[in-house]
């Protein structure tokens, strides 16, 4: 039997308990890890910054929008928040998202929350992040550079979220469908949603480029190119 859903929010049940608690586990020590590395990265600038781009990941994980019949997709916002405020603390973030909409809106189950946590807050993330940073010379370069690393982060980070799902139904499936149904099936449709996260990270990262280009974590520590400041040729 194929799961009539195949999302990136895990419901309970997907996977038996013993997977569930293992990845449970991860999820705790990873963000044990980020929450102490992060002190290093809250600052006047970040600290407000995190608290916006989780509002609007929140946000925009609440609006699907379709791929095929039966499917749809939203932002997963791993590559967003790893450029704006930085990996360890856009971890958090992600994984604040996470546990609010499994404990209020029931999207995602609870025994579930670990995996989740470790697909979008921990690999998504990362893997946005590692991406963007070997890209930055080219978003150093100027507005083009940077929207196409952040839409290359995006894709990315979709994708090994995507593969991350899969490795745990590998371990411990129990959703009643084979592993390459569900491999062919995540991994394809998270390709085509990975271009809609792509679409919106490069027009968001964009937008605060040219607004303010010091809030960037990604561009921090070299002059800021001149194609993201503002007219008067001055960092905004």
């Amino acid at each position: 039997m194929v799961p009539t859903t195949l999302a990136m929010h895990m419901s309970d049940g997907l996977v038996n308990a013993p997977t569930a608690l293992g990845f449970g586990l991860v999820a705790i020590v990873g963000l044990a890890i980020a929450l102490q590395r992060a002190r290093a990265d809250l600052d006047d600038r970040t600290a407000p910054m995190a608290g916006l781009v989780t509002a609007f990941v929140f946000a925009v994980q609440m609006i699907n929008f379709p791929i095929l019949p039966g499917a749809s997709g939203h932002l997963l916002g791993g590559a967003l928040v790893a450029i704006l405020v930085g990996p360890w603390v856009g971890s958090l973030c992600i994984a604040i998202v996470l546990a609010v909409q499994a404990l209020l809106f029931a999207d995602g189950g609870l025994t579930a929350l670990g995996t989740n946590v470790v697909n979008m807050a921990l690999v998504g993330v990362f893997a946005g992040h590692l991406v963007a940073t070997a890209l930055r010379p080219l978003a150093r370069r100027g507005r083009a550079g940077l929207l196409a690393t952040a839409f290359v982060a995006a894709l990315v980070n979709t994708v090994l979220a995507a593969l991350a799902f899969v490795l745990e139904y590998a371990i411990g499936g129990a959703g009643g469908a084979s592993l390459g149904t569900v491999a062919a099936l995540m991994v394809g449709l998270h390709t085509l949603i990975g271009i809609g996260e792509g679409i919106i990270t490069a027009a968001t990262v964009g937008a605060v480029a040219a607004v303010r280009p010091d809030l960037v974590h990604l561009l921090r520590g070299r002059p800021v190119p001149l194609e993201v400041r503002d007219g008067a040729g001055e960092p905004a």
